[in-house]
């Protein structure tokens, strides 16, 4: 049983939506405001009705609808050409299975007959024409929202109700503190779900029995006569109590406590985990088809995230989970491979098929790599280490009026030796990428390491870049020095005067401070990236070149 699709019209940022998932884990990245919690929040609506952790009839606002179609549909009520009033629709579309077999049929946007779903519909209901009038009297400034109600039908066109959805969904959102009373009331609303009706029924009891007894303790009683002697207040007599009016009295008064200590004064690290563990071990949660997760990251360190990303994918096995997030680690640790990129304007990018070498497999055993820094990049240049991204830093400031690439969008990143790990996913998404890399005097070697990106293989959106010349000099050699690094590049391109004046230093010999900079090379990246006069640093010339490629 899987949610395969879901068409989300007027809803928030979506004004017309389609989105696909796999039935088993489905990640889904992008940059802010491309609508990731959207997604998650419109096919919980559909499923529960619910929004923001409350029932749609306390949080229906004019604000749940796309802004474009409101402010549109209020413009037209000024002309001739009057538009109809906007609705928010959600279509889900799901596997065949036996708990839905009568839901079959072609009431959807797409015309399936075969299609087995439901429609969800925030929609005008003017039964008594008032508001038709109010609209031509011309008294219209905001969308009427206290005519709209909600409703479900199935792809039969048979009406649902909430109760009536064999399907559930469950949404995790830990992120979100909540307080009432200084309670968290995402993590009380847990706890109560997991309560039988006659433990609910006996926590009232007991909670009324402890409000009677506040009433009757001496010291209250004393308080009260004080109040009530005290003509000038009120002609009313005046008490101090607790309130047991409504039915629900003792949810309002309770605070849950892990460990004797009030749940809230926790870091925010340990309530992430608890909370989505709770949330996860939930009875709804338990029997829910769909599991929605928002940003599991928030507040945790890599090892906590490590642990909770275990709990994650045990306590969801054989469960579609939707989960949404901007962490790396954890993308990579649930599998890059199920990834889908939101980007603005609704395109969508799925990774799917990263499996031709084992990438998913290896981000998954090394989390540790920035993976959606290239994936929510413009363009990328791919680097060694530390030392090599200083410098190209420096080299794309010096042409660029002292501007950082990640300015432009374009971020350097560190990958190690995985380039061609990284080049997989750049492939995949048609990323325009650079790989700046040492040919360390082997350059047969290098060409057949990037075959698949040189030559007749050669991408427009990919390039090697690397000195194209083995540096072996013929005298003065180092003994198990490699000269075609990065530093000696540097050295050469700039004169050992220059380099001296870069770095501080008054070296006399050329091999002399190859030396210190093969055993300083972050301090001496770290001098070139600050120094600030461009006209007397000089970088290698593939190095512009891939600057040049990501620049296009």
């Amino acid at each position: 049983m899987a949610l395969n699709k879901v068409k989300i019209k007027n809803f928030k940022i979506f004004r017309d939506f389609t989105l696909e998932f796999s039935a088993g884990l489905n990640i889904l990245v992008g940059d802010n405001e491309v609508g990731k919690s959207t997604v998650l929040e419109a096919v919980h609506l559909a499923l529960t009705g619910m929004i923001n952790g409350k029932y749609l009839n306390t949080e229906l606002t004019q604000y749940l609808f796309n802004n474009a179609v409101v402010e549109q549909y209020l413009t037209s009520l000024k002309s001739p050409s009057r538009e109809a009033p906007p609705s928010i629709t959600i279509e889900l579309y799901f596997d065949k299975c036996d708990e839905i077999l009568n839901w079959m049929g072609g009431i959807n946007s797409d015309r399936d007959n075969d299609a087995y779903g439901l429609l969800f519909e925030i929609s005008l209901n003017d039964a008594t024409g008032e508001y038709a009038e109010l609209v031509n009297n011309g008294n219209v400034e905001t969308l009427p929202i206290e005519y709209y109600d909600a409703k479900w039908t199935t792809f039969a066109e048979k009406t649902l109700t909430v109760k009536s959805i064999p399907l559930k969904s469950a949404m995790v959102d830990s992120s979100l503190a909540r307080y009432q009373n200084g309670s968290d009331i995402y993590i009380s609303r847990i706890v109560r779900q997991g309560l039988e009706n006659a433990d609910k029924i006996s926590i009232a009891q007991a909670h009324r029995r402890m409000s009677e007894g506040f009433a009757a303790d001496e010291a209250i009683q004393t308080v009260n006569n004080k109040i009530r002697a005290n003509a000038a207040m009120s002609d009313k007599e005046i008490s101090l109590s607790v309130e047991l009016l409504s039915k629900n009295a003792w949810e309002n008064s309770l605070m849950t406590y892990i460990d004797k200590v009030p749940f809230h004064y926790f870091g925010k690290g340990e309530q992430c985990v608890i909370k989505t563990r709770l949330a996860l071990a939930d009875k709804k949660a338990k029997n829910a088809s769909i599991i929605l997760m928002e940003e599991p990251e928030n507040h945790l360190t890599h090892a906590r995230l490590n642990q909770l990303l275990d709990v994650i994918a045990s306590e969801c096995e054989g469960r579609q989970v939707i989960v949404s997030t901007h962490s790396s680690f954890v993308a990579n640790k649930l599998g890059i491979d199920n990834i889908i990129l939101l980007s603005v304007g609704g395109k969508q990018t799925r990774f799917a098929d990263l499996s031709g070498i084992g990438t998913p497999d290896f981000f998954k055993k090394l989390p540790g790599y920035d993976t959606l820094r290239l994936v929510l990049s413009k363009s990328a240049i791919l680097v060694e280490g530390a030392s090599d991204e200083l410098i190209v830093q420096r080299a794309y400031a010096k042409i660029n009026a002292g501007k950082l690439p990640i300015a432009d969008g374009i971020d350097v990143i560190s990958v190690g030796t995985s380039f061609l790990r990284f080049l997989e996913i750049a492939t995949r998404l048609d990323k325009r990428v650079a790989v700046i890399t040492d040919n360390d005097g082997k350059i047969d070697a290098l060409k057949n390491k990037y075959k698949d990106y040189l030559g007749d293989n050669a991408k427009t959106n990919i390039a090697i870049s690397y000195d194209k010349n083995n540096r072996t000099p013929s005298e003065n050699i180092l003994s198990e020095y490699n000269y075609n690094t990065l530093e000696n590049l540097m050295l050469l391109a700039n004169g050992l005067d220059n380099i001296n004046t870069i770095l501080g230093k008054e070296y006399k010999t050329k091999n002399e401070l190859r030396i210190y900079m093969k055993n300083n090379k972050t301090d001496c990246a770290l001098s070139v990236f600050e120094y600030s006069e461009n006209d007397k640093i000089c970088f290698p010339d593939y190095i512009q070149e891939a600057i040049n490629h990501v620049s296009q």
